[in-house]
């Protein structure tokens, strides 16, 4: 028997029970669909992670200092950090709590003391005025640069720059104010108030800085970096416990990387549950099938058809169920996916997670398809003659 005749009769049969043939097709089109969609969905949302933390520079490391240690690390340790092997710049950081007012407005909030080299380290812009200068901290300016949210916040439409706030009672002039970045590295940058360093240890009365930025000076030199800076830290503290972390952009990444590829095996497997489910629905079907047409077998054997051609026949017709179940899985995923989108869930689709997710519909159909059509091929030409 010919292929395109055999393909012919298994679309006949589908048509001749539509119904049957969709609620078969159910467990496949979920699986496809649901691997499609929860995939794009992992895929999408590290691509965005990527995104944000690529947008901070290759080079960047960043220390982060749990406190609760006697020892505090001074300015003159950060300079030390600075000449390490590998290190161009340094940044610290020391967040204090504190009153903001501006006119009616009150309200408290976090503000970041910091110092010149955080704007380029961080790769922040401006958008009015300038950044803090170390000037600014060494004569302890009472000064401020702002986010984009924040400056809106406070001063509407009209320019922050030359303008006053007040914290803790003390009056700070702005400086500058940057460009709308969103949230990065854990801070929304929009909303942060940025003043010298000096001055945060004033208005939180320690020098705690919490965490240090860091730009190595290549990519390459990322890692030796990391690897100095760690041992200088150690020795520094001298700790029984660990009470600081060194991280890199790389090892983000690559932390990242894993923990996606990860996430796709867990809900690329937990997809693909449906569409064993649906080929135990193929194979039932197709067992029904076989025992409604034990006469048409009867008779094509008689005919001098032969095992070959009846197994053919069936496993044919359970791969044209389970690969139209895979169209119609591969086309709602995607358009769910879109859907998806839409509403502002990032999406990144794979095609190479629709094509496997397609083959192993087929291959479901095979696999399951082989026992109704083994079966079909088995029965004797009198005996199915005589059925009924």
């Amino acid at each position: 028997m010919r292929l395109w005749e055999t393909i012919k009769l298994a679309l006949k049969s589908i048509r001749n029970n539509k119904l049957r043939s969709v609620l078969t097709m159910i467990g496949i089109i979920i699986g496809i669909s649901s691997v499609i969609i929860l995939v794009s969905m992992v895929s999408g949302s590290a691509q965005g992670i990527t995104s944000q933390i690529r947008s901070l520079g290759p080079n960047l490391i960043t220390v982060n200092l749990y406190g609760g240690w006697e020892k505090r690390l001074s300015l003159s340790a950060i300079e030390e950090i600075r000449l390490l092997s590998g290190v161009d710049e340094v940044a610290p950081t020391i967040p204090t709590n504190v009153t903001l007012k501006k006119e009616r407005y009150v309200q408290n909030v976090v503000v970041t003391g910091t110092t010149s080299k955080l704007l380029t380290i961080r790769g922040m812009n401006l958008s009015n005025g300038r950044f803090i200068s170390d000037l600014d901290h060494e004569g302890r300016r009472s000064v401020a640069v702002l986010g984009a949210n924040k400056a809106r916040e406070l001063f509407g439409f009209a320019n922050p720059v030359g303008g006053s706030i007040e914290l803790d009672g003390n009056t700070y002039f702005v400086i500058g104010t940057l460009e709308a970045q969103g949230s990065s590295m854990g801070n929304n940058i929009d909303e942060m108030i940025m003043v010298p360093l000096s001055k945060a240890v004033a208005l939180s009365g320690n020098m705690e800085i919490k965490m240090l930025y860091i730009r190595a000076q290549s990519e390459g030199l990322v890692n030796p970096a990391v690897s100095q800076i760690d041992s200088y830290l150690e020795r520094y503290f001298q700790a029984d416990v660990k009470v600081y972390s060194v991280t890199s952009q790389k090892q983000l990444l690559e932390t990242l990387s894993s923990i996606t590829g990860i996430l796709t095996m867990m809900l690329g497997g937990i997809a693909a549950i449906s569409l064993i489910v649906g080929g135990i629905g193929v194979m039932n079907v197709m067992l029904v099938s076989v025992s409604e047409r034990t006469k048409e077998i009867g008779i094509r054997k008689a005919l001098g058809g032969k095992k070959k051609d009846i197994l053919i026949q069936f496993l044919i017709e359970a791969l044209v169920i389970s690969s139209i179940g895979g169209i119609l899985g591969v086309i709602i995923g995607m358009a769910g996916g879109k859907v998806l989108d839409s509403v502002g869930i990032p999406m990144a689709y794979s095609l190479d997670i629709i094509l496997i997710s397609f083959s192993f519909s087929l291959v479901v159909g095979i696999i399951f398809g082989i026992v109704p059509a083994y079966k079909a091929s088995k029965l004797g030409p009198l005996d199915a003659l005589r059925h009924e």
